[in-house]
């Protein structure tokens, strides 16, 4: 039935034409899906985990009261989770160090307005809800209640990364010397990625400018009171920080145990973050001079309100601030894209001179920024998780031409054609029809998205080796049915892919069958699904569009002065 439907293609010119048609608008949309939207790309999927992270960020200068009260409106909506079992709070502190932690500088972590919530789950292969869709389901419910607690407070939900190491999904590093501007910038930035779509836990890496109060031990009044600068020191430190007054052992003993004094959390609080405020506090703190008399601590110090000095950040020799973004389950590709021409608009609006990256280069995505008032130059570099995916598919995609140029060069050797060498190529390079469209199938049953992933490229690579076998089976066994027993080229062609069909089907389901069970890894998903659509793409391939490609080269017509006259029909040699 498979050779009488293959003759019957090669004999008619317009079925023929139909099949390459066919054939290539078939590529064609297979390849706009991705643009499309309909096939997702991305490093790696989401990974399901026993546990995730809550990062609290309050504005650079908030109490540690604050940023409990923060953390604890979070805690209690979490408390409401069944598949939460236990939950650890560190206020000014970063978690233990897990893999995410380790990446995002958690170790780093040390002030009063950042915490960090562990939380655990049960385990994940008895629990029906994957981590990150419970992460993505809670973040809006989170943000929405807990953030406005302290204005400026940001709140991230941290996944265990399943793929490389990087700061976040997206990072845009906002490069240039003056510092003032910089922050700037990175504020019209986080402004963009906020409103772009599937864009979360946007966060700019910098301090947040404000005012705070130095006290200034006065050297002459503190002299005419007949105190001491370090007696001034010391009633400071020990009142708001605490310290070791005395010790529980003898001075003989090795070791020491320290009685550390300090006030009570409600005398160290204060009412309100003002001048006045300060004063009162310190008004109450006296000290006594060597005659006896008590003295107001505000009467040796003197109060200074000065702007707090930001944490400044440095790349390659160059001032930078990062703005971090993580996506809701989606590539980062996409809403990269979309960022970046709405910036482009945003910033010629605000009057900047804006030119994207020339050529195609590691950074094309960069911009660059001139002020036209200073003529000063600014750089928004991508970079994160975005930038990895994107060099991680063109590293891939540089390993499959260099595959196809192999092949094609040991093929011309063997065949001594250029075009027989290009039939195969192109029966191999057609099974990305079935790669992508198997991709679309799998998101379409899949309860979540299922990406395009760096693990499905590795399976379209490895098909090439499988879909050249297949013409070559094809090519070698028609030819020796024109050369031995001198069949007409059509009838030759049509009988080999008929002979073929059983061990090309026949490996295609052992290929099919061994992938089968990747298909279900979170990770590995891809690279099973790209196995499995794309085998069942290269049968079909091989048993139809290669053998008319065949017909259409003169490569396989035999050259012969006496040819060998065989009844056409007669094909019992080949059963």
């Amino acid at each position: 039935m498979l050779e009488k439907l293959v003759y019957n293609i090669l004999n008619s010119k317009t079925k023929k034409f139909l099949v390459i048609v066919l054939t290539l608008v078939a590529l064609v949309l297979s390849v706009l899906m991705i643009p499309a939207d309909l096939v997702k790309a991305r490093m790696l999927p989401g990974k399901s985990a026993n546990t995730f992270s809550v990062y609290v960020d309050t504005p650079t200068g908030s109490s540690k009261e604050q940023t409990k009260k923060v953390s604890q409106c979070v805690i209690d909506i979490l408390k409401k989770e069944k598949e939460i079992t236990d939950m650890e709070l560190y206020v000014g502190d970063g978690i233990p160090l897990d893999y995410a932690g380790l990446v995002k500088g958690a170790g780093m972590k040390n002030s009063e307005n950042v915490a960090e919530i562990a939380v655990n789950l049960t385990n994940k292969h008895t629990r029906k809800e994957k981590s990150f869709v419970m992460v993505s389901r809670l973040r809006p419910t989170i943000k929405a209640s807990c953030e406005p607690l302290v204005k400026g407070t940001v709140i991230k939900l941290i996944e265990q990364p399943a793929g490389p190491p990087t700061l976040a999904s997206i990072v845009v590093e906002v490069t240039g010397d003056d510092l003032n501007k910089l922050q700037e910038l990175s504020h019209e930035v986080a402004k963009v990625l906020k409103r772009t779509k599937k864009v979360v836990d946007v966060d700019i890496m910098s301090d947040d400018p404000y005012k705070k109060y130095e006290l200034i031990p006065n050297k002459d009044k503190i002299a005419r009171s007949g105190l001491s600068v370090e007696q001034v020191n010391k009633i400071i430190y020990l009142a708001f920080e605490g310290m070791v007054v005395a010790h529980k052992n003898s001075k003989n003993e090795a070791g020491q145990i320290g009685i550390f004094l300090t006030l009570e959390p409600n005398s160290k609080r204060f009412d309100t973050r003002s001048l006045e405020a300060l004063k009162n506090k310190l008004s109450s703190m006296n000290l006594m001079n060597k005659k006896g008399m008590l003295v107001s601590l505000t009467e040796v110090v003197d109060i200074k309100e000065v702007n707090a000095k930001p944490m400044i950040m440095h790349k390659d020799l160059r001032r930078m601030i990062n703005v971090i973004a993580e996506t809701d389950n989606e590539s980062q590709v996409y809403p990269l894209l979309a960022a970046r021409d709405d910036m482009i608009k945003h910033f010629k609006k605000l009057g900047y001179k804006v030119e994207k990256e020339p050529g195609i280069s590691t950074y094309m995505f960069d911009l660059h920024l001139t002020d036209p008032k200073t003529g000063k130059k600014y750089l928004l570099r991508w970079d994160g998780e975005m930038k990895v995916t994107l060099d991680t598919f063109r590293d891939l995609g540089a390993a499959f031409i260099g595959a196809l140029i192999l092949i094609f060069l040991l093929l011309v050797v063997y065949y001594k054609s250029f075009a027989l060498s290009g039939i195969v190529l192109a029966g191999s390079f057609l099974s990305i029809i079935g790669v992508i469209v198997g991709h679309w199938v799998a998101d379409l049953v899949t309860t979540d998205t299922f990406f395009l992933t760096a693990t499905s490229l590795i399976g379209f690579i490895a098909l090439m080796g499988i879909s050249s076998r297949n013409s070559l089976l094809l090519i070698d066994f028609a030819k020796s049915l024109m050369e031995a027993k001198g069949m007409e080229k059509k009838r030759a062609i049509a009988t080999a892919s008929a002979t073929r069909a059983k061990p090309i089907a026949l490996t295609a389901v052992a290929i099919i069958l061994g992938s089968a069970l990747l298909a279900s890894d979170p990770v590995f998903g891809g690279l099973g699904v790209a196995l499995i659509s794309g085998t069942v793409a290269a049968v079909f391939v091989s048993l139809i569009f290669v053998p008319v490609l065949m017909d259409n080269s003169k490569a396989m017509d035999i050259d012969d002065e006496n040819p060998i006259h065989h009844d056409p029909n007669d094909i019992s040699i080949t059963r």
